[in-house]
Parts: structure tokens; sequence; C-alpha cells
């Protein structure tokens, strides 16, 4: 493989079209190998940024290459603007009729348009123009690998994908082409499937893990779904060095739904507080006062995250113990407040829930346990930390609302809180199609918020934010056909095979 790394690296570097060196880099990637070229593809982008306008005059009238450069760029951090499209309207300010038939070109401008930050009215009219365009294109006589791009591209835009899920579909349909380039499909497969064995590895060191906790075994209400809370560790962060990463936040999961049951479905009101006012003090002699299964419970959480903030102690001298458990105690009150507005018959309006929402979907823990776990961290860094930092939140919010779309009917019959859907019919009078609605232009809403937000100083913040941007990603993955952990369907099952079991044939 390292000979294929190198040929792929000479073609970064070689002399090419504006055109055809932005074709690599997205190829690159969608074939989910970029992560071997990460400096080399910053620096050709660089270049690139350094000289927006006269790249984008050598451009003229190419929709394709002008909507791939500002995607690229946005995505990278660098700060492009909508009005690059200008050229392409007219004089009223719509787009111009005549890109209609440009298929390739409104593909690319649609993924652009999904990029627009609050306020970007150009990009917001492109994506309105190009999903009705394309829409139509579906209904004529599309060649069939244009018509599998645009189905795949309207159901779901790349902004919104989980890479790793998108690189086994790009590297399948790009075998059904000629236009790839052979090495680095060569390289694309060959690595997909060195990573696949990586992962299996990983899944199998969590399920000892698992099966040695016992929680499983003992509290046989709860949903016991290490294979799904190990996948969406590989939604937040695929590449191989992660590891680690993958292995604590897998755990944590573990944790996050057995805790979640307890307090949905099995606890009374008093055993929760009583559990969550242990976890606040983080003492084992809080212990005496729980029922036998929440002992084991809190014994298997407080081992564990101690365990998790020895390791940094001993190769960083960095104490995380005051960030965890504040994370877990913070979470657990949430999961309080919920239990309480459902035993009380409650129904919040829909901002107390979502700013409850915001700590009980569990991102703040996330990000805290990635923040703390770092190969970055530094004392300076820890210092300067907050439990649920800016960027934090439109995350938690995609997530709780892809989760509410994609699972309230199921919870409501468990035996669950109301969810946003409901508070907003409850709060408003609405019908729940118009609820859906609303909710679906929240997500819209909080996307342009992580959209305007993509730049970073360093490589900790980089790494810190590209989890905050796939975070979103997996929960679309995991509800966008219902309820993907609660009662994991054929679609994730099926998902979760492409990924973590069969490898591509080479």
């Amino acid at each position: 493989m390292g000979k294929l790394t190198e040929d792929v690296k000479q073609l970064i570097y070689m002399k090419k079209e504006i055109e055809e060196q932005l074709q690599l880099i997205d190829h690159l990637q969608q074939l989910g190998v970029a992560y071997h070229f990460k400096e080399d593809i910053k620096d050709a982008l660089g270049t690139i940024y350094g000289s927006v306008e006269k790249v984008n005059m050598l451009l003229k009238d190419n929709l394709h290459a002008t909507a791939l450069m500002f995607r690229l760029l946005r995505e990278h951090g660098f700060a492009v603007s909508e009005g690059v499209f200008y050229r392409f309207m007219d004089e009223k300010g719509n787009l111009k009729v005549s890109l209609r038939h440009q298929t390739e070109g409104l593909v690319s401008l649609y993924e652009a348009s999904h990029l627009a930050k609050e306020g970007e009215h150009v990009l917001e009219e492109a994506t309105n123009f190009t999903t009705k365009q394309l829409k139509s294109l579906m209904e004529g006589s599309l060649e069939p690998h244009l018509r599998e791009h645009v189905a795949h591209a309207l159901e779901l835009p790349l902004n919104c994908r989980m890479p790793r899920l998108q690189t086994r579909w790009f590297i399948e349909a790009s075998q059904r082409e000629a236009k790839m380039n052979p090495v680095l499909l060569e390289l694309a497969k060959l690595d997909f499937n060195r990573v696949q064995i990586i992962y299996q590895r990983e899944l199998r060191e969590v399920s000892r893990w698992w099966n040695n906790l016992g929680l499983a075994q003992r509290l046989p209400f709860s949903r016991d779904r290490l294979v799904e809370n190990y996948f969406w560790t590989v939604g937040w962060v695929f590449e191989p060095q992660f590891g680690r990463c993958r292995e604590l936040h897998t755990k944590a999961n573990c944790f996050i739904v057995t805790l979640d049951d307890v307090y949905d479905i099995y606890g009374t009101m008093d055993e929760l507080e009583l559990f969550t006012d242990a976890v606040d003090r983080w003492d084992v002699n809080a212990m005496d006062k729980l029922p036998e299964y929440m002992r084991i419970c809190f014994l298997a959480l407080f081992n564990t995250t101690n365990d998790i903030a020895y390791n940094v102690q001993k190769e960083k001298g960095l104490d995380i113990i005051p960030h965890l458990k504040k994370a877990w105690a913070d979470l657990l009150k949430t999961f309080t407040v919920e239990a309480r507005w459902y035993h009380q018959g409650y129904t919040p309006n829909l901002g107390e829930y979502l700013e409850n929402a915001l700590v009980s979907v569990s991102v703040p823990l996330i990000l805290t346990l990635a923040y703390c776990t770092s190969d970055d961290l530094t004392q300076e860094a820890l210092d300067d930390f907050q439990s649920c930092p800016e960027f934090a939140r439109w995350p938690s919010m995609i997530f709780r609302l892809c989760d509410d779309l994609g699972t309230s009917t199921d919870e409501l019959e468990r035996g669950d809180v109301s969810k946003s859907i409901q508070c907003y019919m409850h709060e408003t009078g609405v019908s729940e199609d118009a609820a859906r609605r609303h909710i679906r232009g929240l997500i819209k809403g909080n996307w342009r918020a992580i959209n305007g937000d993509r730049s970073f100083t360093s490589r900790f913040e980089e790494n810190l934010k590209m989890m905050a941007i796939n975070i979103p990603r997996m929960a679309q993955c995991m509800y966008q056909y219902g309820d993907g952990l609660g009662k994991p369907g054929q679609v994730t099952n099926d998902r979760i095979r492409s990924l973590l079991i069969e490898p591509i044939p080479l």
C-alpha cells in the first residue's frame, strides 16, 4: 500500500488544471483516503484560496468546478464567500434557467448549498433551485450512473452523511464507472478493508470488556446494544489512529444507553434522585442507600471513569476527574428532570424541553470525554475547559431533533416523556405534520450555525470540531429511517455489516 500512497501523493502535486485538482481532492475525500494526505490537501487548497478571485475568473461559466471549489474550501475552514456564484444569476437575482440541464453542475451546486451559513440567501436559493431541477431530471431519461448520483444526493446531502458509509457507497459506485483513476480506486479498496480489520479487532476488545462487566445480564430491562454503540463511534471518528477514542466512547455509550433505560422505564423517582446525588458526589459511600441493581450501575460507571482518568494522569500528569464526574452528573440531572416531567404528567414548552435536551442527549458528555482524553490535551487547555462550549449546542440540537423525528412514537409507547414534536404540538396546537416540518426547519437552522463555525486555530480544535460535525451526521444516519438504536432495523443492520463485517471485493 505504501507504493500506492506515494503514487497518489505525486498526483496531488502534479501540475494540472484547477478543475482536475479539485476533482482529485474530492475523490480522495469521498473514497475515504484523504487522511493519508491531510497536509498535502491543506497546502493545495490554501494555494487555491490564496488566489480565489483569479481562480474564479479562470473557471468562468463552469458551475461544477466553481461549486466544488466552494464546497471544498468551506469544508476545510476557508472563509470563501457565496459571491462566487453571482455570475450564475440573472438580473432578478435568480439562478439562470439555462443551468437546469447541467446535471453534474446542479449536483455540485446542490451539495455546496448545504454548507450555507445563516443569512446566505444565494445559497438558500441554490438549494431550492437545484432540488427542484434535480427532481425534475429524475423524472426524465438520465444515464444510469447520473441517476444513481442524483438519487443519492437528494436522499441526503453530503454534508449530512456519515463519512464512512459515504466512502463505501462511493467506492462501489465508482467501480461501476470508467472515469475513476484506477490507482485511487485500488488504494481506497485496500485501505477500506485494512481499516475494517482494525474495527473488528477493536470491537472484539470492547466486547470482552462489556461481557466481563456483566451489566447487560444484571439489568435485563436495558438495551444491550454494544455493536450499535461502537458503530456510533466509527461515525464520529473513523480514522484508524483514533482507536483509543472509539474504545472510550463505546464504553461511555454503553453506560449512557443503560442509564437512559434506568431513568426512562425502570427506576422509581426516589431511586433516580438518590442515584443522581451519588454520581454528583462521586462517592462510593453513597452506594449504601441505593437498591442492588443501582449499586452495580454506580460501581461500574465509577470504576470505568476513574480508570480512564488514571491513564490520563499517568500519561500526562493531568487530573480530568472533576470534568468527567461533572459531565456525568449534569447528564443524570437532565435525565432526572425528564423523569419528573413524566411522573408528573407535565408537558414542557419546546424551549424548556430543548434547553434540558441540550445536555440529556449526551453530546456535552461525549465532547467532554473527547476533550479530556485527546492526545493533544495540555494543562492550559484543561484550565480553559468549558463543560458545554458554544459549538456543542448545535450538534446537540440536531442530535436531539433527529432522534425525536425517528423515535418519538416508539418511546412514548414504552413510557417516555413527551418529545419535541409533542411539546410543539401542545404549545401551539398545530398538527403532527406541521410540528415535524417545524422540527426539520430547526435542524436546518442548526446546520447553518455549524457551517458558520468551521474554522479552527489548532489541531486540537480541528479534531474536536470535526467530531462535533460528525455527531449530527451520525444522528441523521441512525434515525433517518426510524429508531436505529432502540429497535435496529434492516437498514441499520445492513449499514453495520457494510462497515464492520463485509470487506469490499478486490
